[in-house]
């Protein structure tokens, strides 16, 4: 809703009935805001939000336990409905004494109302949650992105790290857009035969009894069958080192301000995710461009590992990479229950996006960032 749009005004009443998880409204103060839509990306499960709807959430904004951050409450703005009238009147004079209370807020206040709200059957969906200012903001949304962000030059890390609700379109050729993109179910699809496959092959070709570790020129061990787990979990160990290197160092790299490829770089490797973080279109690989870190990691291990014992290494990591694009993807749409594991990993990720992005790297574990001394400090939600 834009600072010139008469914001509309609902009753208590109205606010109370949406208390469902097919609509959800929750109040700040006097805002009302309809949050629906993010209830399955809330870290705090969203049952935490229903327990709210129709309630004023400013303390729990605040904390304790945890405090919001800046980035949060931005994100808030963009499901902006409306005003509470809390009036008692009937007709023009209840409108007329609503308008006259909304009047006074702040030119702060009425700068973040940026939702415009259109009747049911006319919202665009590329627009409803969304809080850009398509003619203020730094680059033009009714254009591709990608030959955009390397012009904002010493404005693009604070312009990428400030996250909206906003579909992302990185080019203008359909095709290269397509590649861009992938539904979660491709990655399962096409890995994990390939995975099942091969773990056969290692378990049977083991199971032969042929396979020998040399370790010195006149000295070898056998390896057995029974190895092919251990070897394995080396592979999926491996991986997570692998997964938090990529993710802090080549992700999470700081182009130069005055490089406009590596900035654009950036931005198609991970920018773009940060700046719409809930794009389910682009929260897992495509596999295609999947199938070229898989056969570096491949050939990495081939020339370090003899024949079956590098493919029993490598078919660990292969299915590391599986279950990490899924818990990746879980953690941004999921929710997990209150107390399990993967509702501490959706909290910490979900704080990597919004408030500490140079830090919190792990996605499938947070092993190693305690190491490497990138965690994020401990807050209960």
């Amino acid at each position: 809703m834009s600072p010139s749009t008469s914001p509309r005004f609902f009753t208590e009443r109205e606010v109370a009935r949406h208390c469902t998880k097919e609509s959800c409204w929750v109040l700040m103060g006097t805002r009302v805001y309809d949050v629906t839509a993010f209830l399955r990306m809330h870290p705090g499960g969203e049952a935490l939000i229903r327990s709210r709807s129709g309630k004023d959430v400013r303390q729990a904004m605040e904390g304790p336990p945890h405090r919001h951050s800046e980035n949060a409450r931005r994100w808030m703005e963009q499901y902006y409905i409306g005003e509470l009238n809390r009036d008692s009147g009937t007709g023009e004079a209840q409108t007329l004494r609503a308008r006259n209370k909304a009047n006074k807020q702040t030119e702060g206040e009425r700068a973040q109302q940026t939702t415009e709200v259109k009747d049911e059957d006319e919202r665009d969906p590329y627009s409803l949650c969304s809080s850009v200012d398509l003619d203020k903001d730094l680059v033009d949304w009714r254009k591709p992105l990608a030959w955009q962000v390397g012009h904002l030059r010493e404005k693009y890390d604070a312009w990428v790290h400030q996250p909206v609700d906003r579909p992302i379109r990185l080019f203008g050729n359909p095709i290269m857009e397509a590649i861009t993109k992938t539904s979660w179910y491709w990655v399962p699809i096409v890995w994990l035969p390939i995975v099942f496959y091969l773990s056969w092959h290692c378990y049977t070709t083991l199971a032969q009894g042929t396979t020998r570790l040399a370790l010195t020129s006149g000295f070898s061990i056998p390896i057995h069958k029974y190895f092919f787990p251990v070897l394995f979990m080396m592979g999926w160990f491996l991986w997570s080192f692998i997964e938090y290197c990529i993710h802090r160092f080549v992700f999470h790299m700081n182009p130069p301000a005055h490089n406009y490829y590596l900035i654009t770089l950036h931005f198609l490797l991970h920018g773009q995710h940060h700046k719409s973080p809930f794009d389910g279109s682009r929260l897992v690989f495509p596999p295609g461009l999947a199938s070229l870190v898989v056969a570096v990691f491949y050939m990495s291990i081939h020339c370090v590992l003899p024949d079956i014992l590098g493919v029993c290494v490598f078919v660990g990591g292969l299915g590391g990479y599986v279950v990490y694009d899924m818990i990746h993807y879980y953690l941004h749409y999921g929710s997990p229950k209150k107390g399990s594991y993967l509702y501490s990993l959706k909290a910490y990720h979900v704080k990597h996006h919004f408030e500490h992005q140079r830090s919190g790297f792990g996605i499938t574990t947070t092993f190693w960032d305690h190491p490497f001394n990138t965690t994020i400090p401990d807050e209960k939600f």
